[in-house]
Parts: structure tokens; sequence; C-alpha cells
């Protein structure tokens, strides 16, 4: 799939919960690539299973900011920026982070926070992003928020813990590294990466100081728990996942040219290839980035995301069947990858293979509504083939979820005529209207 940009935004059941709590609705971008995030689960995944948390429910999400921050606003997901992932030097630093953020889910923290929202939207300035467990992994019935709000203060009275449950959560944490074979010692050393920026005023300041207190005494105690917990040899497998996120990450943040120049760094011979055929094809040199995304194929056969690589740049560049048959090979390698789904139906789409298109988009979009892309996709498939009720609410939900409730309730009311009333389909467009109606009685 290719690697861009969504609006990070609510789902149905999320703005009708906005609607009803008279809050603000804002957004927020993500990076979606599906080999990023399959490289962020495997790193995460024996860090979650330790605390309790099932991998497959509590997702590991990128934000698209450069500043250093990580921060859990519900019990199904955990997003951190994508400059702290390029930041950490090691897969167990990483994993320090994702330990600790998954310590507030495992303790309760998030839980009483939204127990508490009702309080906390009546502090001045406050505007909550609404993008709950629901936008980050399906379940339409879940809904919490992300504060986004242009009052600073008022964000870190939401997002921002306490000392008490930073200490929790930093002892947890260690816990989890040292039962999920991960090295304690790398939350330490995340850590000390922001030690010192308590004498740096608040605008200096990276995000995850201002809503994580971190004083000298919290890194002294995280350091007495390394060392009774002993430090651990690094994990293999998971510095491989780690070096090819940040790999893919930097391919695509930082200019070809750097990218280019770091190649011989690059230990991995199947990561280097990746690297470089993302900055060749950002050059235009087609040729040379299908050239080197091929080695890396031939160095993993078996890996679904380096075709799902290649079936972009084929993609991107107009070869639209060739894309649509590599897209395939790596449907058939992870056939219930929403986003390698998503990217299949964009090539059938875009090769004129409409009825195909809307079973593969349909199984992607049961999986992770939230992708707009793959929206605004199948919308057109459903509206090549005559659907047009369906196209129509497909449309309506993309502009629900991109926080445009007036377009969204537009839609969703030509919908509710074109549909069956009481079908599924008509459940959802009423849904999104009820969610447009209750935004615009805020008004």
């Amino acid at each position: 799939m290719r690697f861009h940009l969504i609006r990070l935004a609510p789902s149905i059941a999320a703005m009708l919960l906005a609607a009803l709590l008279a809050l603000p609705v804002q957004a927020a971008n993500l990076l979606r690539d599906a080999d990023m995030e399959h490289a962020l689960k495997q790193i995460a995944a024996p860090v979650l299973r330790a605390a309790g948390l099932n991998p497959n429910r509590v997702k590991v999400l990128v934000v698209d900011e450069g500043t250093l921050n990580a921060f859990v606003v519900s019990n199904d997901a955990i997003f951190v920026h994508y400059g702290l992932i390029t930041k950490m030097q090691n897969a167990a630093m990483l994993q320090g982070i994702i330990a600790h953020e998954a310590a507030h889910i495992a303790n309760g923290h998030i839980a009483r926070r939204l127990g508490n929202m009702a309080n906390a939207r009546t502090i001045s300035g406050l505007g909550l992003a609404l993008a709950a467990a629901a936008a980050a992994s399906g379940n339409s019935k879940a809904a919490g928020g992300i504060a986004i709000g242009t009052s600073s203060s008022a964000k870190r009275a939401f997002l921002g813990h306490t000392r008490a449950e930073e200490a929790s959560a930093d002892q947890s944490g260690i816990r989890y590294m040292k039962a999920a074979g991960a090295s304690p010692q790398g939350l330490l050393d995340a850590l000390k990466i922001f030690a010192g920026q308590e004498t740096l005023s608040v605008g200096r300041q990276d995000p995850y100081m201002r809503s994580h207190p971190l004083s000298r005494d919290r890194v002294r105690a995280v350091a007495g728990f390394v060392a009774s917990y002993g430090t651990l040899p690094a994990d293999p497998a998971a510095e491989y996942w780690f070096a090819r996120l940040q790999g893919k990450i930097t391919a695509y943040k930082r200019a070809p040219s750097w990218t280019l120049r770091r190649l011989k760094s690059e230990p991995y011979a199947d990561v280097r290839a990746l690297r470089e055929a993302v900055a060749q094809h950002r050059n235009s040199r087609t040729k040379k980035a299908l050239a080197a995304i091929d080695r890396a194929i031939s160095a993993r056969p078996g890996d679904p995301f380096l075709r799902d690589q290649k079936a972009q740049i084929l993609l991107e560049t107009r070869n639209f069947a060739a894309a649509a048959q590599t897209y395939a090979a790596a449907v058939k390698r992870a056939p219930n990858d929403p986003l390698v789904l998503s990217g299949y139906g964009r090539a059938l789409l875009a090769s004129g293979q409409i009825k195909t298109t809307l079973g593969v988009l349909e199984k992607s979009r049961r999986q992770d509504f939230r992708d707009g892309s793959m929206l605004r996709d199948l919308a057109t498939a459903y509206a090549k083939t005559g659907q047009t009720g369906m196209a129509t609410l497909i449309t309506a939900e993309r502009y629900a979820l991109a926080g445009r409730l007036k377009d969204a309730g537009i839609h969703a009311q030509r919908a509710s005529g074109l549909l069956a009333q009481g079908s599924g389909p008509w459940q959802r467009a009423q849904d999104v209207l009820i969610a447009s109606q209750r935004a615009a009685k805020r008004k």
C-alpha cells in the first residue's frame, strides 16, 4: 500500500459522542503504510502481550509530526510521532516507549480520564478530536479522543499524566519488557533523551515532556528498576523490524539524496534495497526503483509488503495492469491486511476491473474503514456499477470521517432515500445523518 496521509478523524460513533458532548471535532494526520504498520506490530506485540493486551486489538499508529511524542487516548491505540521513531537508536528504546504507554492502558489511567471527559471539556479552550479506538481499530462501538485543542494548558490537563501515574507506568513498563524478552535498558535510554528539558521554556519542550512529567527522581527510579530487573541482549528480530520501520519512514520523510548517501551504513541488504527503491522512485527514476525493490524481493520472496511497495511504484507510474498483478501477489501472502487490499482495489479500479474492485475494497473497509482514499475508490466503484445509493453512502461516511459533517449530512440524506429502509447500509446512513444534525445544532 502506498505511504500516504489520512485525516485522523473520528468514527461515526465517535462523531455522535462528540455531538452529544458539544465538543469541536478537529483532525490530525496519520502516516499509513502496510509495511510500516506490520513492522510496528512485530516490535510491539511481545510487549503488549506481556501487558495483557491483544496486539490485534491495540494498534500502534504513527502521527505525522516530527516532534518527539507518544500518547494514548483510548484503550485500543497507541500513537507515536514519526519524529520519536527516527530519534530512537534501537528497537528496545521504542519498545520501552510502547511499554510505558501500554501500562497507562493496562493500569486504567485512560479509562479514568475518559470517565472524566465531561469535566475536562469545561476547561477553557479545550478541543477534543474524538478519534477513538474505532478510528484506530475499526470498532465502531468504541469512542475516545485525541486532544488537539487550541489551549496547550487544556490539552495538558487532559493528556498530561500525574507523576504517580508516570511512576506506575514506568515500573509496569519495565516489568512488561522483561517478560517480553526486551531489555529494560531501552526505556531508561529513551527517557534520557528527554532529560534536562524541564529547564527549557514550555514552547521549546517536546510534547512528550509536557504530557509526561519527567524529573531527575523519575529517571533515577527507572534506573533502579532496570538494575533490579536486569538487562537483556538485543532481540535480532525486533532490531530487523526496527531498522525496516525507521528506514521506510526516513526514506519518505527525508530528502532522497539524504537516503542515498546513507545506504552503505544500512546492515540489512533487503532494507537497503527498499530504501533505495523509495528514494529512486521519489526522484522519478522508475527503472532504478524497480530494480532496487526487485533485489529486496529476491532477498525475502515470501514478504508481502515488499511486493506492496513494488505495486505502489507501478501504480504511481501508471503501469496499472502490472500494479494489479503485483498487488495480487501481495494479497496472496497477506490476504487480510486492509492497506494491502486497499492498494489492490485501487489498482483494479485503475485497470477497469470494477466488479472485482468492489469485493476487494469492501473487505478492506470491513477491517479498517478509516482509510479515506479507500473509501473514495469504493464510492467510485459503486457508482460505476450503477449502485448510486451505496456510492452516496460511502461518500457520506468519507466526509464524516474527514470532519466535514455538513457535506456528510447532505449525502447521508440522499443515501437514505436510495437504500432499502431498515437495511444495514440504511442504518449506516442514519448514523451519519444523526451526527451531522447534532453538529449543526452546536453552531
